[in-house]
């Protein structure tokens, strides 16, 4: 058996390991997406407002933190659908997980920039650029799955199916980040709406030649 090429050698972690630490990283950064909404009680206290004036006059706060929860909440499930049919890690596969985790702990912080900033561009960019690095980091994953095939659990052809379906489904989700970016930055008032556009991804494979021909 010929050897692993340089640089993509097995590391011995197992897999689960990784995942573990991944979703253990990825609820706190869900959590901390909350914390400065949390911190508006006491100030509010402090300043003798009502109690609604929490919720009322923070709603682009409240908006932001819906939105990023939502949004983590989807790449996290796309990350762990596609970790599920992963054996063994390899170098390459666990860099691009750590820079994965990178955008994920970062993103609390452009979330409270757009609640706090509102349609500032500068802001709406920097969010929308953690989502995209995010997504193309994803897509270098699945795509190191599809380059090393002995890293899946099983070689069955269900194993390569669903990191195939994965990657082209990470393939479009980064090209509607950019069109949403796009958007964003043309229209100012279409900031963050145009993020819906993530919810129609899975339609556009259904409009594919190879999906109608099945």
């Amino acid at each position: 058996m010929s050897a692993a090429p340089t640089g993509q050698e097995t590391t011995g972690l197992p897999s689960e390991r990784l995942l573990l630490f991944t979703d253990a990283v990825t609820a706190i950064s869900l959590t901390l997406l909350v914390l400065p909404l949390v911190d508006l009680v006491p100030e509010a206290a402090s300043a003798h407002e009502h109690a609604r004036d929490v919720i009322f006059d923070h709603l682009d706060q409240i908006w932001s933190f819906l939105l990023s929860f939502a949004v983590v909440a989807r790449f996290w499930y796309a990350h762990h659908r596609s970790y599920s049919a992963v054996g063994s890690l390899n170098r390459s596969l666990t860099v691009w997980n750590m820079g994965w985790l990178l955008c994920i702990v970062v993103l609390p912080l452009p979330t409270e920039m757009i609640g706090s900033f509102g349609r500032d561009r500068f802001a709406a960019t920097f969010y929308y650029l953690t989502l995209l690095a995010s997504t193309v980091c994803h897509t270098a994953m699945l795509r190191v799955l599809k380059s090393h095939p002995e890293l899946l659990a099983s070689q069955g052809e269900s194993s390569r199916d669903l990191v195939n379906h994965s990657y082209a489904e990470s393939i479009r989700n980064v090209v509607a980040l950019v069109i949403a970016l796009a958007i964003a930055l043309a229209v100012p008032a279409l900031q963050f709406y145009s993020l819906l556009l993530l919810a129609f991804t899975p339609w556009m494979e259904r409009l594919s030649p190879r999906h109608r021909s099945r």
